[in-house]
């Protein structure tokens, strides 16, 4: 899958993490192979929102897709690979989202603006997230707070790609602190949502990234700062 907000091609998974990988992002090999995921993971994100993620078993989602256990074992490893891999579709959904609604706009600040303004109302709007994050935020929140590298990595590497791939220049000097900072503050936004800055419509949203995150796409690069690769590279090192 491709995409950019720029309107230049993106490759997903450009970028190595202990969260996912090029293997993580790519299409199954064959249609009958995708159909067969597909339905995997619609019967889990069903189970999922029906239930949260302590009562779903494999068995539960064997059950819901018309399969064999062994059948959803030989896809997905464990319980954990399932919710990864719904959670991997769903933010791959809310990106294509995101792209849709800002590629025609025509500078990278606009398409930034509108980026956030549709990623926070898609998250807002998440009937799982939500259900997680009232019934079982003890699963949820650290992956979202303190264990939220998977999270972090995964929508920085992609924002800091369109960002190189924007077509506009001067090109963003520091695109992945830049996306890195963009990511916590949207994360913050949802999880905390009570604010001295107005936040609750699409006006206040478009007016907060215009005045707090526009500025960081000119923002040269702290001293010592590292591209996303490194700074991983030496976490995980």
């Amino acid at each position: 899958m491709s995409l950019c907000l720029s309107g230049v091609n993106v490759t997903w998974g450009t970028a190595a993490s202990d969260g996912y990988s090029d293997r993580d992002m790519a299409p199954p090999a064959d249609q009958e192979t995708e159909e067969l995921t597909e339905r995997i993971l619609d019967a889990a994100l069903e189970e999922f929102g029906s239930y949260g993620l302590r009562r779903t078993s494999v068995d539960n989602v064997a059950r819901r897709a018309g399969l064999a256990r062994a059948t959803v074992y030989r896809r997905f490893g464990s319980k954990k690979d399932l919710m990864q891999a719904v959670a991997i579709r769903e933010a791959r959904r809310a990106m294509v989202q995101m792209v849709r609604a800002a590629e025609s706009r025509p500078t990278i600040e606009e398409r930034l603006v509108e980026g956030f303004v549709t990623g926070v109302n898609l998250a807002r709007g998440n009937p799982l997230l939500a259900r997680l994050v009232s019934a079982e935020p003890e699963l949820i929140l650290p992956y979202l707070t303190t264990d939220s590298r998977f999270v972090l990595t995964f929508a920085r590497d992609f924002l800091a790609e369109q960002f190189r791939r924007s077509p506009d220049r001067p090109a963003v000097p520091a695109p992945d602190a830049a996306a890195e900072i963009m990511v916590r503050l949207a994360m913050s936004i949802y999880l905390a949502p009570q604010s001295c800055i107005p936040l609750e419509t699409e006006d206040d949203l478009r007016a907060f990234a215009r005045t707090y995150l526009v500025p960081l796409l000119h923002a040269a690069p702290a001293p010592g700062a590292r591209p996303s690769g490194d700074a991983e590279a030496a976490v995980g090192g």
